[in-house]
């Protein structure tokens, strides 16, 4: 990991501005931010080198103290692979992880400190193993229709969505849908059957005081094939299916919150889907501020902020939201894509927790961990402890990246430059100031490309967000009449004097 020596001035710098943030949001709203966690690889309770739903209850208060407002837990399921993602049993716990006591307990917990658990639900396919699966082989039996099975007339060789290929073949003969692998036979969501289970899966969970769920691979349940991208009658019947799912788990809990992950690489792609689900992960936006960080180069983040929350809102009809993020389970680390770059990082951190929405941190991005493919490699233990081992750390992989021991909650807990302190100032922002959490979002900037700006308002007031992306400070010229109260700040070092802002290398600063 690079500390360049500008980082840790920043860092040392920035000591006074945590702590009063974190004083102000002590009463203040929830922030919105939402936290992934891969239970196996969080905390293990029970000493045999798992990760555990005990353990996510025994660090609680850790992320109390982050300041989210919710936790999103990977597959929790019983399930034959170690990521989870091919579901046996849909109505169980993995027994790896506890019982369904312990669930019960983590989700009482949670709530006690304010914080909403949602579950990854795998809807799209099932496990190979799974009995649902086993009882379809019989092609007069119950379950069969449940799957999609190649006719005679079938093209054997057709290429998935995924880019593999779609069909698998049993010893019998008989050929089944897989879209991602052989493993994970996909459902039938033409069959009503199906349809009529799965929201019983989502009422099941709602009853056991979930908020809402993770939606894996929302696309696919009817983006087949690799001539499927772009169809316009595909996107309508995965539209249809997941207003008929929302339906039905409203009965349950009408504030259920859905988050579908719909890999698209454009904004107007995902705008569809906003009504249908409350929110999809922008992955469009994580690659532009990648990139902006990564360059020191605004890549026209206010104007694009301004037309995607200005689609979302006309397709959700009132029932939309954002969720921005910089990295998960599926890609690369965001620290290993910024090159180990501190202030870069720092800055990614400050544009990422000054959008709108629900911003999502995948856990371990608070403390600079890195991480690359192949997948097992992006998913290792939570570090816990300098050395890397003590009571609780997970065994069950080890670590790839050669992070070093500053690299770790007891390393930067108490560090007031460390970045876990920094991911808490930011966080506290977001519950200080209502503006961060559900303003609409205006594109703002002068010719400066140098800086990332936008506006954000609602009923409150109006707030510019200001973020320097280099090394080198910067200073702007305010709008006449208007933001020359500074209300947050990166660098103590930040200054507004008449109508002009300085702005010191990678600062970040709120204006009202």
């Amino acid at each position: 990991m690079k500390w360049r020596s500008a980082g840790l001035l920043i860092a040392l710098l920035c000591m006074s501005a945590v702590v009063a943030p974190a004083a102000r949001a002590a009463a203040a709203a929830p922030s919105g931010v939402y936290y992934e966690i891969f239970v196996r690889s969080w905390y293990d309770s029970n000493g045999d080198g798992i990760g555990d739903l005990n353990g996510v209850t025994a660090k609680l208060d850790y992320l109390q103290r982050l300041g989210v407002s919710g936790i999103w837990l990977m597959p929790i399921n019983p399930s034959p692979s170690y990521h989870g993602y091919d579901v046996t049993n849909y109505f169980a716990i993995n027994p790896q992880y506890g019982t369904m006591a312990d669930f019960e307990r983590l989700v009482r917990a949670a709530h006690q400190r304010g914080i909403k658990v949602i579950l990854d639900l795998v809807a799209n396919h099932t496990s190979n193993r799974a009995p649902w699966f086993i009882a379809a082989q019989d092609p007069h039996g119950k379950y069969h229709d449940w799957y999609t099975w190649a006719t005679p007339e079938t093209d054997l060789k057709q290429i998935s969505a995924t880019g593999s290929y779609a069909w698998h073949a049993l010893p019998d003969g008989q050929s089944y849908l897989g879209v991602f692998t052989a493993e994970m036979p996909d459902l039938n969501y033409d069959d009503p059957a199906v349809r009529k289970e799965m929201i019983e899966v989502g009422k099941f969970w709602l009853k056991k005081g979930v908020d809402g769920f993770r939606l894996d691979a929302a696309q696919h349940l009817y983006l087949n094939f690799d001539t499927d991208w772009g169809s316009q009658v595909v996107l309508k019947k995965n539209l249809d299916w997941w207003r008929e799912f929302h339906r039905g788990i409203d009965a349950v809990n009408p504030h259920a919150w859905l988050v579908g992950e719909v890999w698209q690489p454009r904004f107007t792609e995902l705008a569809p889907w906003m009504g249908a689900l409350d929110a999809t992960f922008d992955f469009p936006l994580a690659a532009r501020l990648i990139e902006s960080a990564k360059t020191e180069t605004d890549r026209d983040l206010g104007a694009t902020l301004q037309r995607t929350d200005d689609a979302y809102r006309a397709a959700g009809h009132g029932r939309f939201d954002d969720a921005p993020l910089l990295s998960n389970h599926d890609t690369e680390r965001v620290m290993s894509q910024l090159d180990g770059n501190m202030d870069h990082m720092r800055v990614a951190a400050a544009m990422l927790l000054t959008l709108p929405g629900h911003p999502f941190v995948y856990y371990g991005e608070e403390l600079g961990m890195r991480g690359q493919k192949p997948d097992p490699h992006l998913r290792e233990p939570m570090r816990w402890y300098r050395t890397g081992k003590g009571p609780g750390e997970p065994t069950w992989e080890g670590w790839s990246a050669g992070d070093g021991p500053d690299v770790s909650v007891e390393a930067e807990d108490k560090n007031p430059a460390s970045l876990l302190n920094w991911y808490r100032m930011l966080i506290g922002w977001r519950r200080a100031i209502p503006e961060l959490r559900d303003g609409v979002v205006r594109n703002w900037r002068d010719d400066n490309r140098q800086v990332a700006a936008w506006e954000l308002r609602d009923a409150h007031g109006d707030v510019l967000v200001l973020h320097n992306l280099s090394g080198k400070p910067q200073t702007l010229a305010l709008p006449a009449k208007r933001f020359h109260m500074l209300l947050e700040h990166s660098r103590a070092d930040t200054t507004i004097a008449g109508d002009r802002l300085q702005l010191p290398p990678y600062g970040s600063a709120i204006l009202q």
